[in-house]
């Protein structure tokens, strides 16, 4: 825990801001993890040698962070659960679940991040979605800022952990978007496969609606992918996981990084474990595309807690530790 100590001041203190210093710290500069002091006062962070030099005052409060990490909070776009708790299989429970993984996160430097349902019951959809609202985050917790869909409009060739049953088509169109979800008004994320029949029709309404579309779990190619983003999707959904392999003949949706067909430029979420994404391939999406990358966890049920057996949506997977 930070160690908090009291500092003589140069001058009187009374009359402005007081200056916090964060001493034995972690801070991210440059695109790098440097060691170095971390001072602010009103809100504002200082640069400490025109205080200390031209107004002559020191700290006020000083405070010792043991070597921690002190960086601007991290947003996550796509969290299904954790600590014991899952967004789609637990309606009964499901504010006890927001909140809990609200505070969770918060203790691993989450500031706000997307509540994710995967592919499941129309009737869940129905039942999850008004009760989860938009909030801002504090001590108590992460903020909320609205749940990304990712599902049921996806392929089943890329369905990864998604019940095959449960996966739709979008032949009806925005129609049937909206009788699947139910309400719309606290989404932020929707993921759709963009090859899927009225994938495009979907994309531009949910765009104009505010709603960011993703493409992902997607067996599509580039020109599917491209038709998607200048229909007005603007992200990807775990880049590399459930979908086409790069190729040279036809590079997929890993390809629209460097697409010159494209009307905007494309944002990419990416889990970073080691696992789901072998550290070349992040770096090679990193070098290519730096400014489009968006860490996930996609954390489930299981985050914060021991080997066992826990849910993610309508199926139970077993983690053990290698």
């Amino acid at each position: 825990m930070p160690s908090v100590s009291g500092q003589s001041a140069g001058s009187s203190s009374s009359s402005r801001s007081l200056i916090y210093q964060f001493v034995n710290c972690r801070l991210v500069r440059g695109g790098q993890i440097v060691k170095d002091d971390f001072w602010f006062r009103g809100g504002r962070i200082l640069n400490p040698e025109p205080v200390f030099f031209e107004e002559k005052v020191r700290a006020d409060v000083r405070v010792d962070c043991h070597d921690a990490l002190i960086c601007p909070g991290f947003v996550d776009v796509q969290v299904n659960g954790g600590f014991g708790y899952d967004f789609s299989s637990d309606a009964d429970r499901l504010e006890e679940a927001v909140s809990s993984v609200s505070r969770g996160v918060l203790a691993t430097g989450v500031t706000s991040f997307c509540p994710t349902l995967v592919t499941s019951p129309d009737s869940v959809y129905h039942k999850i979605m008004p009760r989860i609202e938009r909030t801002d985050g504090g001590k108590e917790g992460a903020g909320i800022l609205g749940v990304h869909l990712e599902g049921p409009f996806i392929s089943p060739e890329k369905k990864g952990a998604h019940p095959l049953n449960y996966i739709q088509n979008l032949d009806q169109g925005f129609s049937k978007l909206e009788s699947t979800y139910g309400r719309l008004d606290n989404t932020s994320v929707v993921t759709i496969a963009p090859e899927l029949t009225g994938a495009k029709e979907v994309i531009r309404e949910l765009s104009d609606r505010g709603i960011v579309v993703s493409v992902g779990h997607s067996n599509g190619n580039l020109e599917d992918g491209e038709a998607a983003v200048n229909s007005g999707a603007s992200f990807i959904t775990h880049l590399f996981n459930a979908m086409l392999p790069f190729h040279h003949r036809d590079p997929g949706l890993v390809g629209l990084l460097t697409s010159r067909k494209i009307n905007q430029p494309v944002f990419y979420g990416i889990i970073a474990d080691g696992i789901h994404t072998h550290p070349a391939a992040l770096r090679i999406a990193h070098r290519t595309h730096a400014k489009g990358l968006v860490l996930v966890s996609d954390g489930m049920a299981a985050m914060g807690l021991g080997d066992g057996e826990h849910h993610i949506g309508q199926m139970m997977v077993k983690v053990q530790a290698p």
